[in-house]
């Protein structure tokens, strides 16, 4: 009898430890549901107390930026996609793409000599020469008025336009108009922030002897990490992957 007794035990004890087990199962499902539905802190530029103006004199610094780019290329219903290097400033422009992790054409531009390989026709220069130098020097619209409107502020010169936001500083959209009267437009989106010391890390080049100067380098730069620029029946979509500048 008493086996009886404890083969029932045995298996009441089976059946605990399972549901137990089961319940477990179920309190760890629940915590990670919560967790994942969560709302996320998504870091944001924060401006209080900064005028527009200083805002743009310190952008104004920077001599050059150089950044590792993500970019897809739309032409009418195709598309490529593929890696490239920017090192950009005013008056100069060095790209190279990348497809499947091999070199696939190289653009250089120096004062608006445009040199590249394979050859571009110009569509495909204004795109990737005018359009990448305009939208990553962005702050460089001279001869500006300013207008003031509920969300944003324009910025806008005879052939230029710019829409910046008011809560991040950071440019929304721009146009610009060329000489043969067709229209590039520029549109921006999630705002990021360099990490200087990770660079660093990687790039022990970047680092500099002068402190005052390595000092300035290492200030934090808010940019738009997703472009989009648009150009008759071209589109080119652009994500940053890293980005740092030079002042």
């Amino acid at each position: 009898m008493w086996k009886r007794s404890l083969r029932t035990l045995s298996r009441q004890y089976a059946v605990g430890s399972r549901h137990y087990f089961h319940f477990l199962l179920l309190t760890a499902y629940c915590l990670l549901l919560t967790v994942s539905c969560a709302p996320k802190h998504v870091e944001m530029p924060s401006y209080e107390g900064v005028g527009l103006n200083e805002a743009l004199s310190e952008l104004k610094n920077i001599q050059s930026i150089e950044a590792v780019l993500s970019v897809e290329y739309e032409k009418n219903d195709s598309t490529m996609s593929g890696d490239a290097s920017l090192n950009v400033s005013e008056d100069k422009l060095n790209l190279r793409l990348y497809y499947l992790g091999f070199l696939a054409g190289e653009v250089a531009e120096d004062n608006g000599i445009v040199k590249s390989k394979p050859r571009l026709d110009k569509n495909k220069s204004t795109v990737l020469v005018d359009g990448l130098k305009n939208s990553f020097f962005w702050w460089n619209i001279k001869d500006y008025t300013l207008q003031e409107k509920e969300d944003v502020y324009v910025l806008k010169n005879s052939y230029r336009k710019i829409f910046i936001s008011k809560k991040t500083l950071l440019p929304v959209q721009q146009t610009i108009e060329l000489n043969d009267g067709e229209a590039l437009n520029i549109f921006y989106d999630v705002p990021a922030k360099n990490n200087t010391e990770d660079q660093e890390k990687d790039s022990p080049e970047l680092k500099s002897t002068d402190s005052e100067l390595q000092t300035q380098n290492s200030k934090p730069v808010w940019y738009q990490s997703r472009l989009r620029i648009e150009f008759k029946n071209y589109i080119v979509k652009i994500k940053i992957k890293s980005y740092s500048v030079v002042r």
